[in-house]
């Protein structure tokens, strides 16, 4: 098949960690790279964001990027893009010319109507079906933030436009079917097909980084309040006045430990550990580069993850993957990832004790944390390699191809071309 993936805000090329660089990213390089190993032609959208950037780069993996002219030439807060997604469509719309691919997969709920608004404009015997990850919906975002939720006023209205107008929605997380259906989105036009995690990079063998006390306990993720590492601080101080001999590392950030002292939530959770008293025992390593991840994981007891909410969470597989236990907030995605009491524990959100409890026993008892650790490498090695992921999205692709050619057969329109054969076989 010829496939686009659609990402506006989230460049597969770009370095994590910062503001709006995340899970995403990681997503979007890594499934495009594994669909393009099944043997499909690949082609990845982004927008411009440095006048540096090539129009097209060739990646390693076979697969192009293609750097859209949309805005202005550097980076733009995701929420203030909204703008620019016409010209953002033009330029897909442009770069295919008269070979549109079989499908476009648009990642975040801009991406949707830059997917929307491009395949319209095709003709009919050439539109490519649309299909849709939205990776976090307005109405949780909504929910959690409120007043703080700095998305465009449209957002959820728009949103759900993209939802109803898609011809299939790929979830992440089975909690995100039930958000989809209180929007008014057939469960029938929706497949599940979580995040993966890289299983040749992540592994319980390999080195792992000194540290600094008997214990350690790690959280990864952006430096923006609803991540809330705050929240293991707390814990941090409170498993100090038990006795524990635990230090804390925060991984992530806009760069290293001198760009962390511009950035506003770093400041904030440095004076948050200073006046809890625990300033010594809390690590800011800022980012760190996912070659160098592994080693920073398999340093831990556990590995902490306690956002108010989170579509899906790629942290908790690279933990895993790494045999790590992991303590995770019980909310979305992560209900699905983490098993409680098999790889790790499950605590309510925003409960800094309840972290400190969960912690505190996988510390005193490290032969359970081991099996933790165990079963939860085994569990992504079953179902969250990114060629599995590949193959569920491959098969949402293919249901939705022959649900199209279907539904234009009943109405009497012109049929798409055949799907081609791709990589020697048959799809």
């Amino acid at each position: 098949m010829r496939i686009s993936l659609v990402s506006e805000h989230a460049s597969p090329l770009a370095a994590l960690g910062g503001v709006d660089a995340g899970g995403q990213n990681v997503h979007v390089a890594e499934l495009s790279r594994a669909l393009a190993q099944r043997g499909h032609a690949v082609t990845v959208y982004t927008r411009r964001d440095d006048p540096g950037l090539p129009g097209r780069v060739r990646s390693a993996a076979g697969l192009d990027i293609v750097h859209v002219d949309a805005g202005p030439p550097r980076a733009v807060p995701k929420d203030q893009l909204l703008p620019f997604m016409p010209d953002f469509a033009r330029g897909i719309l442009a770069d295919w010319g008269a070979r549109p691919p079989e499908v476009v997969h648009g990642h975040f709920w801009m991406s949707g109507l830059a997917c929307l608004d491009a395949a319209a404009q095709c003709p009919p015997t050439r539109r490519p079906v649309v299909v849709q990850t939205f990776h976090a919906l307005g109405t949780v975002k909504r929910r959690h933030q409120g007043g703080e939720d700095t998305s465009p006023a449209e957002r959820i209205r728009l949103e759900t436009a993209v939802g109803r107008g898609a011809d299939r929605i790929i979830a992440t997380c089975s909690d995100e079917v039930f958000e989809l259906t209180a929007l008014g989105i057939p469960g029938t036009r929706v497949s599940i097909a979580p995040c993966g995690v890289d299983l040749d990079l992540f592994s319980p063998s390999g080195p792992a980084a000194p540290r600094g006390r008997t214990h350690r306990i790690v959280s990864v993720g952006r430096l923006v309040p609803r991540k809330g590492m705050d929240l293991v601080i707390r814990a941090l101080r409170i498993l100090a006045d038990g006795g524990y001999d635990v230090e804390l590392v925060l991984v992530g950030g806009p760069g290293n430990a001198a760009r962390l002292e511009e950035d506003p939530e770093a400041r904030r959770l440095k004076a948050l550990a200073a006046d809890l008293g625990v300033e010594d025992r809390v690590v800011f390593a800022g980012q760190v580069g996912r070659e160098e991840m592994p080693p920073v994981l398999r340093s831990a007891d556990a590995v902490v993850c306690a956002p108010w909410y989170e579509p899906f969470g790629i942290v908790p597989l690279e933990a895993m993957a790494c045999g790590v236990p992991v303590v995770a907030a019980a909310v979305g995605g992560l209900v699905d990832t983490v098993v409680d009491g098999r790889t790790g524990r499950h605590v309510p959100p925003q409960d800094p004790g309840a972290i400190a409890g969960a912690v505190g026993e996988i510390l005193d008892s490290p032969d359970w944390g081991a099996e933790l650790g165990r079963n939860g490498y085994r569990r992504v090695r079953a179902r969250y390699s990114w060629n599995r992921i590949a193959a569920d999205t491959e098969k949402a692709y293919l249901l939705t191809l022959r649900s199209s050619r279907l539904t234009d057969e009943a109405q009497g329109l012109p049929l798409p071309r055949p799907l081609e054969s791709t990589g020697g076989r048959a799809l």
